[in-house]
This record gives C-alpha cells, structure tokens and sequence, in this order.
C-alpha cells in the first residue's frame, strides 16, 4: 500500500484520481466550542461497515491530519480483509495534544460526528485514545467499539494485538528457519507502549532474548524493573544495528522501515505491531533483495481489531482469540503465495486482500 502525503492539493488528488485514493467518504469535522478538530476516513464498505481506531495526535498541519487518515483508512480495509471480517475499512484522527485538549465534551462532539454516519464507521481506540475515552464517546455514539467491560465493552484491544503479532512471528521463524520457535532467538522490540509491552511477555515465555527501546523512559522502566534479563539499548538505530539480530518488531509509529533503516537493518525478520512501517513503496522489495523476511503489518497486528469487531456480537475472549490465533496461517499463505508469484509478501497481501473487496464489491453490483 502506497502512502499518500503532501499539500492540500495533492490529497485531494490522491483521493479522486490515483490508484493509492479510491476513498469513499472523507469527513471533516469541527466543533468549536469543545475545540475538536477531526478527520473520518472511510476507505472502503464493500465487506461492510468501515471499521478502524481513532487517533488523536499534535499533527503539525491539518494536510499532514487528512494524509494519515487516508492511509490509515486504507490500511484498515486490507487488514480487516485479511482477517477475514465482515468489515470495510475507515480511520479518524483528532488532530492535537491529547494531554492538553482532550476533554469530556471534546470526546462527545466527536461521538456525535462519528453517529452522523449511520453505522457506515465503528471507531475504537488507537494512538492517543484509549478505553475510557470510548466509553465518553459510546455515550455518544452507538458505533464505538473497545469500551470498558464495565460498560459493555471488551476493554483494552492491544493484549490480542500482541498476541496475533507473536503468531505472526512464529509462522515468520518457521517459513524461515523450518521451526515456529523463538526460544534462544534475538528479538529487538522498538517500542514497549501498549502493544509492545506485551508483546515481550509472549517473547520471554517462549525463552527468547529480548532488546527493548522507546522514546519514553518510563515505558523502558517498566519493563527493565520487572524483566532484568531484558536489555535496553538507547534508540532505534541502535537496536536494528546490533549484531546477532534475528527479528526486529516496530511496535510504536509507521514508517520505520525506510531508505535509512533498511540498508543496516541486520535481523532477519521483521515483524511489528506498528501500522505501515514500509516508508515507500519500493521498500518491500529492498528488503526482499537483502534477504530479510517482512511479514505484512496489517496482517499480523490485527488482533485488536478482530476483538473490537467482536465486541458488537457480544465479546467472548476464547472466540476472539482463537480467531486471532489463525494469523500464524494467514502469515505461513502469505510467504506462499509471495514465493509461488515471485513477489514481496507485502505485495502478496495485498493481491490476496484486493480480491477479497473486489469479488464482495462485484457480488454487491459496485
């Protein structure tokens, strides 16, 4: 999936006549008494309701807020495709600082811009929200997923991410090394937040050695106080040029594989968490021709949404897990489609994804 960025003009262009547009509905959304400022994406409906998190981060231009709702809603139809929901693809981002804007009435105007739609979009937590602030949004709204337990929710989605990316690790080892085990196996994780921090508890389990980094120091303590086996090393440059590397897993933002990055990239295998880690296109195939394993990030880190999508039946945690569980074979048909069509994985996920929404689209007469 190629990414879309750049002034005003060129998203606009990237939304009505490119190849990586294709977009449905684009909503922008103000509400100046709470100050809301916000973006709703939906890329696709052809497998059903748009489906995807909303992420409230300090863009640093409204053009940079609308590009990353256009990828991320992009994203989220070959993810939701690919595990095999029911569900189309949407995004939306709150464009500020969450420490400093984010308020109740905040969180329900935005619920009342996300209800507008019908039910054509379910949002659920991402970067910057969490299970609380859908529980103020689901006051709101309908439409929201990853609320509390307590108010009828499934609660925090990144237990079932992680695990769906330890799946989709295993099905990498075993694609590559003919065995799913990561015992005695080096495992850099850069970023220990949400996701990542569980992540390294499915890792040590299994008897691998672990290298953490982030950019928030506390992360780091929390892991470091509790797991000292664990090493730490100061940035992500360092962690993905260390010597000994056997899989490297970006578990904090996008684009972490990139022109920079690739080249002294020394690990085997990359598999993450974190949403479109391939910079450009073209990276794909950098990685391929450097012998590196890349196992798509939408397949693999979407645990968290086969449990929101859950959520709107009547959440049961074994069910959601089982299902996350499928991604190890999801991964393992990816690698053998890509060795069988002489391509990238990342390009064999998204042929398989693409033929998913196109034969639903077909069958609904769009």
């Amino acid at each position: 999936m190629t990414d879309v960025s750049g002034a005003p003009a060129d998203v606009l262009h990237t939304l009505f006549h490119s190849d990586q547009g294709g977009h449905e509905q684009v909503v922008l959304c103000q509400d100046r008494a709470s100050g809301l400022r916000a973006v709703i994406a939906l890329h696709s409906t052809a497998l059903g309701p748009a489906l995807g998190g909303t992420r409230f981060y300090p863009y640093a231009t409204e053009a940079e807020a609308v590009a990353d709702a256009l990828n991320l809603a992009r994203g989220m139809s070959y993810k939701n495709a690919m595990a095999g929901l029911d569900h189309g693809g949407g995004k939306a981002v709150i464009i500020g600082d969450p420490d400093v804007i984010k308020t109740e009435e905040l969180l329900l105007a935005y619920g009342r811009f996300v209800a507008s739609l019908g039910g054509r979009y379910v949002t659920a937590c991402d970067v910057g929200t969490y299970v609380a602030d859908m529980d103020v949004v689901a006051r709101a709204c309908r439409w929201t997923t990853g609320r509390s337990p307590e108010n009828g929710g499934a609660g925090d989605s990144s237990v079932l991410t992680a695990f769906g990316v330890y799946q989709g690790m295993r099905a990498s080892a075993q694609h590559l090394w003919g065995d799913p085990s990561l015992r005695d196996r080096t495992v850099g994780v850069a970023g220990v937040g949400k996701v990542g921090h569980h992540l390294v508890e499915h890792l040590l389990a299994e008897g691998a050695r672990v290298v953490i980094t982030d950019v928030r120091q506390e992360a780091v303590q929390r892991i470091a106080d509790k797991h000292p086996s664990v090493g730490v090393v100061a940035d992500t440059e360092r962690l993905i040029g260390l010597d000994g590397l056997d899989v490297y897993a970006p578990c904090a933002l996008g684009g972490a594989l990139n022109d920079d990055s690739v080249p002294v990239l020394t690990a085997k295998i990359v598999c993450g968490a974190a949403n479109n880690q391939l910079a450009h296109p073209g990276v794909e195939k950098d990685l391929a021709d450097r012998g590196i394993l890349y196992a798509p990030d939408y397949v693999v880190n979407a645990g968290g949404v086969i449990q929101v999508a859950d959520e709107l039946h009547g959440f049961d945690f074994d069910r959601c897990k089982a299902k996350a569980a499928k991604i190890f074979d999801t991964t393992l048909a990816i690698f053998a489609r890509a060795k069988a069509d002489g391509i990238p994985p990342a390009a064999a996920a998204d042929r398989i994804a693409e033929q998913r929404m196109h034969e639903a689209g077909r069958t609904q007469g769009r």
